[in-house]
């Protein structure tokens, strides 16, 4: 297996990516899909929570003692071998370039606030989307840092009207919009399931700083921070801000805006303020596409290291980039949006989400079973009280992970299915060329 020796970027590149990458445009639309349960949803939160930091502290605790480059795709080679490790690499870097599509959408739904041809025409949208995704693959081809520094620019950009809207806002908060808790009719127990499975998309990506850690100093130590301490700090953020926004719009409001956050922003300062979220959530969007076009080229990377992917990926720039990882799968994604530009941009973005959602969480089942496995081989060689800790929180965090499939629902694991399947003549075939 190829290492690299390059450290090049330190812990708070990773917080950003991290942050940049959970924090997307998901969030600016959360609050409306909850004001249909009520204020039950805040459980939803707190559940979705404690799932997301269970499944974080497993990657933390697996990027000490696997700290080299890949995330998922690296812990799950370690734990069950090559044709395991390829499975999830294939759906993981789908899951990406569909994703990456997916925000470029919702960057050309935020911007048509100021541009409205973007959305009453789907080819200007298109283009614009595939122009969004050009600048940020040059971007990642520069050096780690540069591409840190953007990160980290749109991130404290993004970050600034949630943070507002959830602390300056409690003072306005209207008390009798939290009740009824229950607005569904439906037992507290199927509520909470619901909002549970709305909540729990914000956190994915909290894995992000882990498929680099072969560019962290100190990776052992800087990772595992930086995993733990972003996803608590976005969830914080996320709960604060959601909690006010439904303490500020009426529920009946509320569960059919379509920006909610402008919606609270224009209630506490003018109309100003709305579009000022509006040009955060697309800010928003910009960073998310900026983190997660730099880990489509370093999944397969990490796979064509361990020739599981073609040679090519493995090949890197001056800069240390995988320049053909990071390129082909810019090129996929824009394809993906033109070959949906026949649709609105609510149903391309909802189709390219639909692509990219179960292959994105099967890599967590298998690194929560991967540290199972390590758990279980070093029973007897740790203390009891840390044993059964670790056990407990990687049962719940793979229970979460599972709980966050079977909530996709059927039509999601059956295109998820299909697109792993897919991959096996291509493992296939690298076979071949090996022998």
């Amino acid at each position: 297996m190829k290492k690299s020796s390059t450290k090049t970027v330190g812990f708070w590149f990773c917080a950003a990516l991290i942050v940049g990458n959970m924090v997307g445009s998901g969030i600016f639309l959360l609050p409306a899909n909850l004001a249909h349960y009520g204020s039950i949803s805040i459980g939803g939160w707190i559940l979705s929570f404690v799932g997301a930091m269970c499944l974080a502290s497993v990657f933390a605790d697996l990027s000490k003692k696997i700290p080299r480059g890949g995330g998922p795709y690296a812990f799950t080679y370690e734990g069950f071998g090559a044709f395991a490790a390829f499975w999830v690499a294939w759906g993981y870097w789908i899951s990406i370039w569909a994703a990456v599509a997916a925000i470029a959408i919702a960057f050309t739904g935020a911007l048509s606030v100021f541009f409205p041809i973007l959305k009453e025409n789907t080819i200007p949208g298109s283009f614009a989307a595939a122009g969004a995704i050009a600048i940020l693959t040059i971007v990642n081809l520069l050096d780690l840092r540069k591409i840190g520094h953007v990160q980290m620019a749109t991130t404290v950009l993004k970050l600034i009207p949630l943070v507002a809207i959830g602390v300056l806002g409690f003072s306005q908060w209207q008390m009798e919009y939290f009740t009824p808790i229950n607005l569904t009719g439906d037992s507290n127990f199927s509520a909470l399931t619901a909002t549970a499975t709305l909540t729990l998309w914000a956190f994915l990506g909290f894995e992000s700083s882990t498929i680099v850690s072969h560019k962290v100093k100190n990776a052992s130590v800087t990772v595992p921070r930086a995993t733990l301490f972003s996803t608590l700090f976005v969830a914080l953020i996320y709960i604060l801000s959601s909690v006010s926004v439904m303490g500020l719009v009426a529920p009946q409001e509320l569960q059919i805006s379509a920006a909610p956050y402008a919606d609270a922003a224009t209630l506490l300062w003018g109309s100003w303020a709305g579009f000022a979220v509006a040009g955060a959530t697309a800010i928003a969007c910009f960073g998310a596409m900026n983190g997660w076009i730099l880990l489509q080229g370093q999944i397969p990377q990490a796979a064509a290291n361990d020739g599981l992917f073609p040679v090519a990926f493995a090949k890197v720039s001056k800069n240390g980039a995988p320049q053909f990882g990071v390129i082909f799968s810019s090129i996929l994604a824009i394809i993906l949006i033109f070959l949906n530009n026949h649709f609105s941009l609510v149903k391309q973005f909802g189709i390219l989400i639909l692509l990219s959602t179960l292959t994105a969480l099967i890599p967590y089942c298998f690194s929560a079973m991967t540290q199972w496995s390590f758990l279980l081989k070093s029973k007897g060689q740790i203390v009891t009280s840390a044993f059964v800790k670790k056990m407990t929180i990687n049962i719940v965090g793979f229970i979460f992970a599972v709980w966050a499939i079977i909530g996709a629902g059927e039509e999601t694991v059956y295109y998820g299915f299909i697109l792993l399947l897919s991959g096996l003549p291509a493992y296939i075939w690298m076979k071949h060329m090996e022998k």
